[in-house]
């Protein structure tokens, strides 16, 4: 079930009428794993009747997530998806709602797609104690995750154009991971969008925090999380590519910052990788 415009006040009077129960945040709502809490209230405050649609519905946002627009965007769409089963349901803040939306709807913009009219602000609550707000403690786990999370960008997952094997070389340094790999769209996927699966061969240039063997676990859950860019990159090789990936750790996660396409830069890319085996970086 969709809803076109609600309103709070209506959803929570119509769930006064409704048989309201507590049960467990299905393993496949991936939006809502490991935020401190593991019982969600159906009806949820998007009017979705069992946790199977809630799952559908919330796997859309995972892309939007993946480029961490706002450190707590998760939050906020949770409380409305999986709201935390108490004796009264606790909604996210007006300020709440304005604050992820000025930092996330210019990415989804990016992409062609417009803060949507069932998460317009006007219909949370102004700050209280009731109500969830951006200074709202989270859990240790959470807000480590994204202490340190750098700014989204719509060039996040732009193909870069090389310059040469110096300002390569100096990137490599920069990143926490660099690593070789093609990617290639799969014929399974019924899913509107496009799923990618990895190459047979990795080559891990750097892998940084990360033990040598995690690479390919950690790439395979960017992904999955992060198919919007995934996509985005492949957009000029629908039949798949080879890229240079290189960014950040966060946690349990990969951001990837900067790609570029192994076919059309092959001399710079392969010089900068025979001559990072023996580069020491400055500092």
């Amino acid at each position: 079930m969709t809803l076109c415009a609600p309103t709070l006040l209506l959803l929570l009077l119509s769930q006064s009428t409704r048989a309201s129960r507590c049960l467990p945040i299905p393993p496949g709502m991936a939006l809502c794993q490991g935020l401190g809490y593991n019982i969600m209230r159906m009806p949820n405050l998007l009017g979705h009747e069992s946790p199977g649609e809630a799952v559908q519905q919330s796997g859309s946002w995972l892309p939007l997530l993946a480029r961490d627009c706002h450190p707590y965007a998760r939050i906020f769409l949770c409380s409305l998806f999986a709201p935390v089963c108490l004796e009264r349901i606790i909604s996210p803040c007006r300020s709440l709602c304005e604050s992820v939306q000025d930092s996330c709807a210019p990415i989804m913009n990016c992409y062609g797609y417009s803060w949507p009219r069932i998460l317009h602000c006007d219909q949370f609550p102004k700050d209280h104690l009731m109500c969830i707000s951006p200074v709202t403690h989270m859990s240790n786990s959470t807000s480590n995750t994204h202490s340190a999370v750098p700014q989204a960008s719509c060039t996040d997952c732009e193909l870069e154009e090389t310059t040469s094997v110096k300002v390569l070389l100096d990137l490599l340094c920069k990143s926490d991971f660099a690593v070789k790999v093609r990617l290639a769209q799969s014929n399974s996927s019924s899913s509107a969008i496009a799923k990618f699966s990895l190459g047979s061969r990795l080559d891990v240039l750097k892998h940084g925090p990360l033990l040598g063997g995690e690479m390919k676990g950690r790439l395979a859950l960017w992904l999955e999380r992060d198919a919007t860019c995934v996509g985005n990159l492949n957009r000029h090789h629908p039949q798949g590519a080879t890229f240079l990936l290189t960014g950040t750790v966060m946690g349990d996660r990969l951001l990837v910052n900067k790609a570029f396409s192994w076919s059309r830069h092959p001399r710079q890319l392969n010089q900068a990788a025979r001559k990072w085996k023996h580069h020491r970086c400055r500092g």
